[in-house]
């Protein structure tokens, strides 16, 4: 209901949360306004220090991470075994971290900015396959973008002696895998015999010198001349890597 007032204003009558309200003709009426609610900033999750033995749902997001970067880790089955554990190694490696296999804060790190593998050659095409003796790890390249990314164990440098196909009968040698620039030749399918040992799925680069799977392949260098893979890098480098391609090892500072 409008009451004429005195002084000519306008009186509003009715139902209101205050009772009867006066306003003048011409005025705005105020609005109330609300703050909105301070939102608190969350608190990012912790992510915990795994060592190899580990299980659950953070060793599965690190399994995803590094096979994402091309580590092949495994099977992302949320178990840190060894092969989980020698894609942390190489992946330790490329990032200059030191290789323990465990993944703590600057592991966590590097995987939100990884560092790229460095050329160890000043020939660089664009397949091709890096091996960085010094820190014991290999890379393979298409389209010049690194596509595996693998931990390796080369020869020891020890005395070894070994008997020979032929007539020659047993020599000694030293365990070096060579420098130089080489390119892929004859492959094995499976395990096949030498006279040092079984090889998984030999890939031959220089001579009888080849990238072949082994059950035990250590941090440190531990074969006979040849590129220990681990098994499951091995069951898959003969289909990423082809024949012909070309070979680098170095021992980059």
């Amino acid at each position: 209901m409008l009451t004429l007032t005195a002084g000519g204003a306008l009186a509003l009558t009715g139902c209101s949360d205050s009772g009867t309200t006066t306003t003048a003709v011409g005025e705005d009426r105020p609005t109330a306004t609300r703050s909105p609610a301070a939102r608190p900033t969350p608190t990012p999750t912790p992510r915990p220090k795994l060592k190899p033995g580990a299980k659950g749902e953070h060793v599965e997001t690190l399994q995803r991470r590094l096979d994402q970067l091309g580590y092949a880790p495994g099977k992302a089955d949320g178990r840190y075994g060894l092969t989980t554990q020698m894609a942390v190694w190489a992946f330790q490696k490329v990032n200059r971290l030191k290789v323990s296999g465990t993944v703590g804060r600057e592991v966590w790190e590097a995987l939100d900015r990884p560092a790229e593998p460095r050329p160890v050659s000043k020939h660089r095409e664009p397949y091709r396959v890096d091996v960085d003796l010094r820190r014991q790890y290999l890379v393979v390249y298409k389209g010049g973008r690194p596509v595996l990314i693998s931990h390796v164990s080369s020869g020891s440098g020890e005395l070894f002696c070994s008997r020979d196909p032929g007539p020659g009968g047993s020599r000694c040698r030293y365990a070096v895998t060579s420098t130089g620039d080489f390119r892929t030749g004859r492959r094995a399918s499976g395990w096949e015999v030498s006279p040092l040992g079984q090889l998984y799925n030999p890939v031959y680069f220089n001579g009888g010198i080849a990238f072949h799977g082994a059950l035990d392949v250590p941090r440190y260098p531990a074969s006979h001349g040849c590129v220990r893979l681990p098994m499951n890098v091995a069951e898959d480098f003969p289909d990423v890597v082809g024949t012909n391609v070309p070979v680098h090892l170095r021992r980059p500072r």
